[in-house]
């Protein structure tokens, strides 16, 4: 009898990667996995503390938090704004704050853009961020002040890394930033960026992609989930 047909089935699958730091990168691997894809996944940065002190807190309406990282990453300080109500860029990151100890006021859906369309002005926004973070559009009255409280590491993919990039792979992408350092180590590794397909999670993703030039194809998803990304990679390797 014949194995039902479907991803798993088939004798030759095209392999998808997953570039993210820890510990997304485990998460990511173990969703599609569970959708039957040929998982590999090289992280090709890592995220880590800074030292950040507080500021006046008085002059703060919200706090806008845009990955979950800032609040693995922040540490104890953390707890002196906790009465900040959180407007957070979707689910993953508002699980984090409510777990460190916030009230979640609103729940972004496709990114922290749409979390910004939503408020009414004035409203002057805390936003924590790492040493990189996504320019918005910001309504009239609304503003922020960044405070960095993580940082993005770039390292190096491992050289096994070149074997598995040279088999016409789908190649998630979750972040601008990951996309120019991924581009730089193709290069580095000498990876025909043309035996590529990205998968981008949202279309400043996949416009980074493009600056970047030479690849098969670039593919944006519906929304900014881990879910959506990998449904996404599974129809690429029909």
């Amino acid at each position: 009898m014949s194995a039902p047909d479907g991803p798993s089935s088939r004798a030759v699958q095209r392999p998808v990667i997953t570039i993210r730091p820890q510990p997304g990168l485990d998460a990511t691997l173990a969703l599609g996995r569970q959708l039957g894809l040929t998982m590999h996944g090289f992280a090709l940065s890592h995220v880590g503390p800074v030292d950040w002190e507080l500021p006046d807190l008085a002059r703060f309406d919200a706090m806008l938090v845009g990955s979950a990282n800032a609040m693995r990453h922040a540490g104890d300080r953390l707890s002196a704004l906790t009465h900040l109500p959180v407007h957070a860029v979707g689910k993953a990151t508002a699980r984090e704050a409510r777990a460190a100890g916030f009230t979640i006021e609103r729940l972004g859906k496709g990114g922290l853009q749409s979390v910004l369309d939503a408020v009414s002005p004035p409203l002057n926004y805390l936003r924590l961020v790492g040493n990189e973070y996504v320019e918005l559009d910001w309504p009239r009255g609304v503003t922020f002040e960044p405070l960095q409280v993580y940082e993005v590491c770039p390292q190096p993919l491992p050289a096994t890394a070149a074997a598995v990039l040279r088999e016409s792979p789908v190649v998630l992408l979750h972040s601008a930033a990951m996309t120019r350092q991924f581009a730089a180590e193709c290069d580095r590794l000498g990876v025909d960026r043309a035996q590529i397909t990205l998968a981008a999670m949202g279309p400043r993703i996949a416009a980074q992609a493009a600056v970047e030039k030479g690849w098969s194809a670039i593919h944006t998803c519906d929304e900014p989930t881990d879910d959506a990304l990998l449904a996404l990679a599974a129809k690429l390797c029909l």
